[in-house]
């Protein structure tokens, strides 16, 4: 049934060649992968737009280009996962410039805070990815900085198939325990250097939760991958294993 399944389900319309090289040139990770993994996330692209829709807010206009890396930064992380890590989510959002957001908690004691977040990207659990263009940009105008807003959402799109959103995303058999095993353990490592007021190697942002750990790492892996295997190599091995080797490397 799913031999089936997947023979009826209507193919994407393959990107134009043309618009494919223009984006190629345009995006330095894209630019950087040999040709077989390029000729997937053209196809995983593809996909993108057909199940996808791209929504520029405000007065921002978005070229085919621009759209089609959008498409290409989003299935980047997904060249070894395939089409089933774009599962769960319809719709991407593109602010021009990074965004507000209100924000609200309870705390122990039953008072609400509220604040407001200024945000460049956000991952909804059930709902759309949203993206700071001006930061995309920014990522792929410096693309080893170890900044690549766009994969950082997705890897939470990842972690949340599997309806847990805590920095593992699905895994098979033992691989899942023995990711959970070495990420909590650099986790721990990263938080504690934080909290002791120490530099660290990678954005302490990474030690705000096991989840953003994760999004983080991802950044590393595809902007600055000589960093996460310097500092923790363990977590550079599964991130190669569940993304491929890096475009960078």
């Amino acid at each position: 049934m799913r031999g089936l399944f997947r023979r009826l389900r209507p193919q994407p319309e393959p990107i134009d060649p043309a618009l494919w090289r223009d984006t190629c040139a345009a995006v330095p990770w894209v630019r950087a992968l040999d040709a077989p993994r390029r000729e997937r996330l053209a196809s995983l692209s593809a996909r993108f737009f057909h199940e996808k829709t791209i929504t520029p807010v405000g007065d921002l206009v978005l070229d085919p280009v621009q759209r089609c890396t959008l498409a290409a930064l989003c299935c980047l992380p997904l060249l070894e996962i395939g089409e089933r890590g774009l599962r769960g989510w319809s719709q991407l959002i593109v602010y021009p410039d990074a965004f507000r957001v209100n924000r609200s908690h309870v705390d122990a004691a039953g008072v609400m805070h509220e604040w407001e977040d200024e945000l460049i990207g956000e991952a909804w659990d059930a709902g759309p990815v949203i993206l700071s263009w001006a930061d995309v940009a920014a990522d792929c105008a410096e693309p080893d900085a170890g900044y690549c807003v766009a994969a950082h959402e997705i890897a939470h799109k990842l972690d949340a198939l599997d309806g847990v959103l805590d920095g593992t995303p699905p895994l098979r058999g033992s691989w899942q325990r023995e990711w959970a095993r070495d990420f909590q353990a650099a986790f721990d490592a990263l938080a504690a250097q934080v909290d002791a007021g120490k530099d660290t190697a990678i954005d302490g942002y990474a030690a705000e939760a096991p989840e953003e750990f994760f999004a983080v790492a991802t950044e590393y892996h595809f902007s600055h991958p000589a960093a996460l295997q310097e500092t923790m190599p363990a977590v550079a091995a599964h991130l190669r294993s569940l993304y491929g080797p890096s475009p960078f490397e």
